[in-house]
């Protein structure tokens, strides 16, 4: 079994390059807010950070809780996992997704403070959801459930969130915004799932990538890639903002880039689908920003 170093083994927990997921909405959110002039820089940087601290939370549940509910084995395709590996113990990385969760806490109560009682349920909501997601007796992204808690909450939770924060509403824009950006974390998750199909289904976790199968999963990706950049040319169209807010199609050559892999790519090779879809969604999400700020 391979050593690394106590920081090494915590920043790969971490997984760093899915922190894509957690930025985009924010960036998103707030571009809606500078274009109807409500913008808000501590609300908006506090965000960004909620949202960070939930999905570092996140990944060191889905860690500890994946390792023990033997998803995570020998068998794993996908990026090294810490507890599994025998770097970090089940407690330690336990107490750390507790020190993290009260870390986003805390932010949520400053956040509570300025825009009132909505930002706390959603808090506090994120919170379990990140939890339950592979924790508890009944974890709910064993049953195919994570695709959609993942659009609810890193798109129009995180979307809708960034802009109540500043604005203290939400604007029929942000809303519509947070779909192409939830389509878009959605498709990260879908292609961690297609990878794991098969040791999946061997630990009982009945994904919905499990569920559909292979080659679905596959149409399935293309679909939420295609919605992402649908929805932009929709609110040109229809006038509710002018042709800047597809500024986002310049990340179009990536999304084939990354369609076109994600097609024919099998294993281990889909860990390289994987990157280019957490790099899709923060490249779309900045140009997305700066085309509806505009």
């Amino acid at each position: 079994m391979a050593t690394v170093s106590d920081r090494s083994a915590w920043w790969l927990a971490i997984r760093p390059a899915t922190l894509t997921a957690s930025a985009a909405p924010v960036l998103v959110g707030t571009g809606v807010a500078w274009w109807e002039h409500v913008f808000a820089a501590g609300p908006a940087f506090a965000a960004l950070l909620g949202a960070c601290l939930l999905q570092i939370g996140a990944n060191f549940a889905n860690d500890v809780f994946d390792f023990e509910h033997g998803a995570d084995n020998a068998e794993r395709l996908g990026p090294q996992r810490a507890t599994q590996q025998g770097w970090i113990s089940a407690s330690q990385m336990k107490r750390a997704m507790w020190l993290v969760f009260g870390c986003a806490a805390a932010v949520g109560v400053y956040l509570t403070w300025v825009a009132g009682w909505p930002v706390l349920v959603l808090g506090l909501l994120s919170i379990a959801a990140a939890y339950l997601y592979t924790g508890g007796p009944r974890p709910y992204g064993y049953l195919g459930l994570g695709d959609l808690a993942v659009f609810l909450f890193f798109g129009l939770g995180a979307v809708a969130g960034t802009y109540f924060v500043q604005a203290r509403s939400v604007s029929m824009l942000a809303l519509i915004a947070s779909v192409p950006i939830g389509m878009l974390a959605t498709a990260i998750l879908a292609v961690n799932n297609l990878r794991d199909i098969e040791t999946d289904a061997r630990a009982g976790k009945r994904t919905l990538a499990v569920r559909l199968g292979d080659r679905a999963t596959r149409v399935y990706y293309l679909l939420l890639l295609a919605i992402a950049y649908l929805v932009p040319l929709l609110l040109w169209v229809n006038g509710r903002k002018d042709a800047w807010v597809m500024l986002s199609w310049l990340s179009l050559p990536l999304a084939l880039r990354v369609a076109a892999r994600t097609r024919r790519e099998r294993g281990l090779s889909l860990n390289g689908c994987l990157v280019l879809t957490a790099r899709l969604e923060v490249v779309y999400g900045l140009l997305l920003a700066i085309g509806l700020a505009w």
